[in-house]
């Protein structure tokens, strides 16, 4: 290839890549400045570094139990001292942060794939089909979460991963209005009718102008629901429906521990310590990310 062509592609593909790389430089420039976006996201990166080197930083195993040394104060050989059977509250939050984030992380793109799907359903294509997606939404929308959350795990019975299925299904609908909404709206944009008047295909433009215009809100809503995933998660642990013994998930140790919150609060106060850091955390992130994306919100 002479050297000119070769410059003219390359320089043709900086300038398709130049759109992308400009957004990206811009949302970081915007997020950046938020001081409580960037604290939250050190609060999930250590979170999550924990629990990727869990196995190499944990002083204990999970399950490794000494009873001579139940109820021990947080000391230098037990930082967060032990719990009713002698294990290591420190080690056990450190591999619970793997079943809270997974749950969290896991459960939150299930409710945003089926939720996506459903709202496009409904939003483009309107008529029977948007009527009977709709009134799902609101008969699921009409049950408290936890409550739902609870019955759908007593169906299934108690489990983590059958928590996680429950957390997953009530969370649904709330993605799934969010992108109705959004495709009502885009739908009627000019570009997406003058796209439908040259003949261009329905999942052509679905996928090429109406699930691209609607990603900003999901990302966002999605942060947040990774905090109420978590909680929810806890939740059902704490009420026995969630993960079972001797899985260190941190509201089965809350459960587990209620019991010794006088004589022995350091069993109560990490679990729910950690729980508090990585939902504020996430809702810090979510914050950060809608004012970073949100063309409304900034200056």
């Amino acid at each position: 290839m002479p050297q000119t062509a070769q410059v003219h592609v390359e320089t043709h593909a900086v300038k398709e890549r130049s759109p992308f790389v400009n957004a990206i430089r811009e949302f970081w420039k915007s997020y950046r400045k938020n001081k409580p976006a960037l604290f939250g996201t050190s609060i999930i990166l250590v979170f999550i570094l924990l629990a990727i080197f869990a196995n190499f930083i944990a002083p204990q195993g999970i399950n490794d139990q000494n009873i001579g040394n139940k109820l021990q104060a947080p000391s230098a050989a037990h930082w967060f001292g032990t719990d009713d059977f002698g294990r290591d509250i420190f080690s056990r939050i450190l591999f619970g942060a793997r079943l809270s984030l997974r749950v969290g992380f896991l459960s939150v793109i299930g409710s945003i794939v089926v939720g996506t799907l459903l709202g496009i359903l409904a939003g483009y294509f309107g008529k029977v089909l948007d009527v009977i997606i709709s009134r799902l939404f609101d008969i699921l929308l009409a049950f408290p979460s936890i409550l739902l959350s609870i019955a759908i795990v007593a169906i299934l019975g108690p489990s983590l991963n059958n928590a996680l299925v429950a957390i997953a299904i009530v969370n649904v609908p709330v993605f799934g209005r969010l992108v109705r909404s959004r495709v009502l709206t885009v739908k009627e944009e000019e570009y997406v009718v003058a796209a439908r008047s040259i003949g261009m295909g329905d999942m052509r433009i679905i996928f090429h102008h109406i699930l691209p215009n609607s990603i900003a809100p999901i990302i966002v809503q999605g942060t947040l629901n990774i905090a109420t995933a978590i909680l929810d998660a806890a939740g059902l642990g704490f009420l026995g429906m969630g993960a079972e013994a001797p899985l260190p998930e941190w509201g089965k140790m809350l459960s587990d521990s209620r019991e010794y919150i006088q004589n022995a609060p350091w069993t109560v106060l990490f679990p729910g310590l950690a729980i508090v850091l990585v939902v504020v955390g996430f809702n810090l992130i979510g914050d950060g990310l809608r004012d970073a994306l949100d063309p409304r919100m900034k200056n």
